[in-house]
């Protein structure tokens, strides 16, 4: 095991456990005011401080992980679940309908991701459920385009040359030969997105499209203490901005491990 590879999953195993039990692990209601409180710095009595309505940010930052492990998580599975089918069969099929298919996701990515998720959301109204299917549905053309070169490299090797003169169609070469041979690069990818998707989310609430209040969600007490830095109250913000951090940092530490093993 690589050092990073365990740093990591201990980064994100440590944010799962908060996701999970994270009201049970905080001495002090995450979410009552105290107005008598309000940004008192860190001390032995409020770790990190507490925010512009005295609520404790320690245990808002412990039990914010819920949120954004609930739907970084299933935005990431949607966005490689859907780029995975598409890469397979686009990889597979090749010929005119790569072409096309593959110039349109093209047309896709050349726009800004986050602007394309902002202009989603604006026209459809922000949710929970929203805002998992935009990302996921946003990532899906990297994903495909990922798998789409991997499943290129397959299909002119021997064993599937074999499938085909053994009388096996399409759907059961790629499915029972191919695709067991790319679950490498598309775990790797899921990892890297899920990153990109920590990433996302918070950013996404930070611009008040993602997640909604009184959720202690970290892009949420970013864009709330954000006003006071200039008043230095740097201790909402850069908590809260240490843990999305962490998040990002553990899972990419994650994929350079597997893509180490790979190699």
């Amino acid at each position: 095991m690589r050092p990073g590879l365990l740093l990591g999953t201990a980064i994100l195993a440590f944010w799962v456990l908060c996701a999970v039990f994270g009201p049970s692990l905080v001495p002090i209601d995450p979410y009552a005011d105290d107005i008598l409180s309000s940004l008192t710095p860190p001390d032995t009595t409020h770790w990190f401080g507490t925010d512009q309505l005295g609520r404790d940010v320690f245990a808002r930052v412990i039990v914010g992980a819920r949120d954004i492990l609930t739907i970084a998580p299933l935005a990431t599975v949607l966005g490689v679940g859907v780029g995975s089918i598409l890469g397979l069969v686009l990889g597979y099929v090749g010929g005119i309908t790569d072409a096309i298919v593959g110039r349109l996701l093209d047309a896709l990515m050349s726009l800004p991701l986050i602007v394309l998720a902002l202009m989603t959301l604006v026209a459809v109204g922000s949710s929970n459920l929203a805002v998992i299917a935009v990302i996921g549905l946003v990532y899906a053309p990297l994903v495909a385009r990922t798998v789409r070169t991997a499943v290129r490299a397959e299909r002119e090797r021997d064993y599937v040359s074999a499938a085909r003169l053994s009388g096996a169609g399409a759907l059961s070469i790629m499915l029972s030969e191919i695709l067991p041979n790319v679950r490498q690069p598309i775990l790797i990818e899921g990892i890297v997105r899920l990153g990109y998707a920590f990433f996302t989310v918070a950013t996404l609430s930070f611009l008040g499209l993602g997640i909604q209040p009184p959720s202690p969600d970290w892009g949420l007490a970013i864009a709330d203490g954000y006003g006071f830095l200039t008043g230095g109250f740097w201790w909402v913000v850069a908590f809260n901005a240490l843990a999305i951090i962490s998040l990002v940092v553990a899972t990419n530490l994650i994929a350079d491990g597997l893509g180490a093993f790979d190699a």
